[in-house]
């Protein structure tokens, strides 16, 4: 861990957390006998786009842990991913690009994956701070798995996603109205470094 990134406690947190959305994932994914073993597809290539500084500097935490040279692999691969996906967005198509940490079909930053990483795929809810109530159907694969079911279990998102508010306003305190607001992809927050850091190490 590099104390310039994120200071342990809240690093601790974040992992909890973390810890936390794998466990219900986990039991709901075994509830819906849903698996990703022999999947043709690979969620990996989705297009997503990450909103918080603790999850920028936990993904960061885990590629400075890398050797050098693997590290420098990755800041490559991003930038080479990052190129790609402006040309296709100015075409105005969406991004169908494999992540720059995924090896062999797995992803290398395994404990650091962000919050979508890990609870994409099942079934899930989520409320909204204006009360409004979302569902979301979950993948092909599991889109398939449930269909015709006359009732469907969710992964409730909302109580880990104000976890996760809550661990960002503790780790950015009065900061957090002064900064820009986080929306990039994975492979942006590789290329620019540690949030707030010129940081590459």
């Amino acid at each position: 861990m590099n104390p310039e990134i994120l200071p342990a406690d809240i690093s601790n947190r974040i992992a909890a957390l973390y810890h936390e959305m794998q466990d219900a994932y986990d039991a709901l994914a075994h509830n819906l006998a849903f698996s990703c073993t022999g999947c043709p597809d690979n969620c990996c290539d989705s297009y997503f786009q990450h909103h918080t500084y603790t999850e920028w500097a936990y993904l960061w935490e885990g590629l400075s842990a890398l050797p050098r040279e693997k590290k420098e692999y990755f800041i490559a691969r991003a930038t080479d991913y990052e190129r790609e996906s402006e040309t296709m967005l100015a075409r105005e198509q969406r991004p169908q690009i494999m992540c720059p940490i995924n090896e062999g079909g797995l992803c290398a930053l395994y404990p650091h994956r962000m919050m979508i990483c890990r609870l994409h795929g099942v079934p899930a809810a989520m409320t909204r701070p204006d009360s409004k109530h979302l569902e979301f159907p979950g993948c092909f694969r599991c889109q398939e798995l449930v269909a015709g079911r006359k009732t469907i279990a969710r992964l409730d998102r909302t109580e880990m996603y104000q976890e996760l508010v809550r661990i960002e306003m503790d780790w950015l305190g009065p900061k957090r109205r002064i900064l820009p607001r986080v929306r990039m992809t994975l492979a942006e927050m590789i290329v620019k470094g540690p949030p707030g850091l010129n940081y590459r190490g």
